[in-house]
């Protein structure tokens, strides 16, 4: 018989096995690391209704070459208090460690398995994991399959970029998650060499959408609300994940014109929770504020007043510079 050829698994559009996604509207938060830890996903869930955030997705939780102790996978997901679902993101190139961590996803109260194809960092390369992938099709849908096949009723996402150095084989990526059995693909539209740069493609989202029967999440480029319904006549996909403009404007889901006030107060319910938790010790937690501060959007904090705040060394002083624009 001879060998069956990347992607050539039939497709799955509408066949039993594909898992009902549990997302409750288009448009979705990115799982950013370093950036949606379970205090940041609890204050920015707590802003939307479900009709306008439909889920969220954890940072990812690194596997090696066993299975992920049960405690990391449930402190990385965090507690479960917004009926907007939130998924646990795996990352790694050992399919049986893969699979046996899947397989503890369910009991941590996660609604569906995310597996990333598109971390650029280097050290994430240098162990042929994440984007490292993308460069080898027939593993990525081994991996996928593996999971798939461990992941219980949970629904399975594969989050790729359109591409290692380019995009040509965008399709070829697309078809492979597919075959594995992903129920979901979510393709940022910039290739692991194009990293966080201004380039913008959804041409390349939409090769994704036509290479594919499954759902399409398309990522990259929106800075705007209205660029959600923009990208989805563009390209075809069905929803829309949304990462660094989440952070520029929270509201961006929703489409709410929030105030300065507003902005700083979700700033300060973020430091709040994060106190209330002991996420991170009160004085190493101003670099998770600051990087919140360095996004957010001019309309509500000019650029002379951010600097000030991202110079502030003292975090008592930096909390009560914060808490004094909150209330305005």
């Amino acid at each position: 018989m001879p060998e069956r050829s990347v992607g050539s698994r039939p497709r799955r559009g509408d066949d039993a096995d594909v898992r009902e996604l549990p997302f409750t509207a288009d448009a979705l938060l990115a799982p950013m690391e370093g950036v949606t830890d379970p205090a940041f996903r609890t204050v920015m869930l707590a802003l939307h209704e479900p009709r306008h955030l439909g889920g969220s997705t954890t940072e990812f939780v690194r596997v090696v070459d066993h299975a992920v102790p049960r405690h990391i996978l449930r402190d990385a997901l965090g507690p479960v208090l917004s009926p907007i679902p939130v998924g646990l993101q795996l990352m790694g190139n050992d399919a049986a460690a893969l699979a046996a961590s899947a397989a503890r996803v369910e009991e941590t109260g996660a609604r569906f398995i995310d597996l990333n194809f598109g971390c650029p960092a280097k050290g994430t390369l240098a162990g042929c994991a994440g984007a490292a992938l993308l460069k080898d099709p027939a593993a990525l849908e081994k991996l996928v399959a593996a999971v798939r096949a461990a992941a219980n009723r949970l629904p399975v996402c594969a989050k790729i970029r359109a591409g290692f150095e380019h995009a040509r084989d965008v399709e070829v990526l697309a078809r492979a998650a597919e075959a594995g059995g992903a129920d979901l693909l979510t393709v940022h539209c910039r290739t692991r060499a194009e990293g966080y740069s201004d380039t913008v493609d959804w041409t390349r989202i939409a090769r994704a959408v036509a290479a594919v029967h499954i759902p399409v999440c398309g990522n990259g480029g929106v800075l705007l609300h209205t660029d959600i319904a923009r990208m989805r006549a563009e390209t075809g996909c069905r929803y829309v994940m949304i990462g660094r403009a989440a952070l520029a404007n929270p509201w961006i889901f929703s489409g709410h014109k929030a105030t300065r006030r507003e902005a700083f107060a979700f700033v300060e319910r973020y430091m709040a929770v994060m106190q209330e938790r002991s996420a991170v010790a009160r004085q190493h937690y101003s670099g998770r504020i600051k990087q919140i501060l360095s996004y957010l959007h001019a309309d509500f904090l000019p650029q002379e007043e951010r600097a000030l705040l991202l110079h502030e060394g003292d975090i008592e002083n930096l909390a009560g510079l914060i808490a004094a624009a909150a209330r305005g």
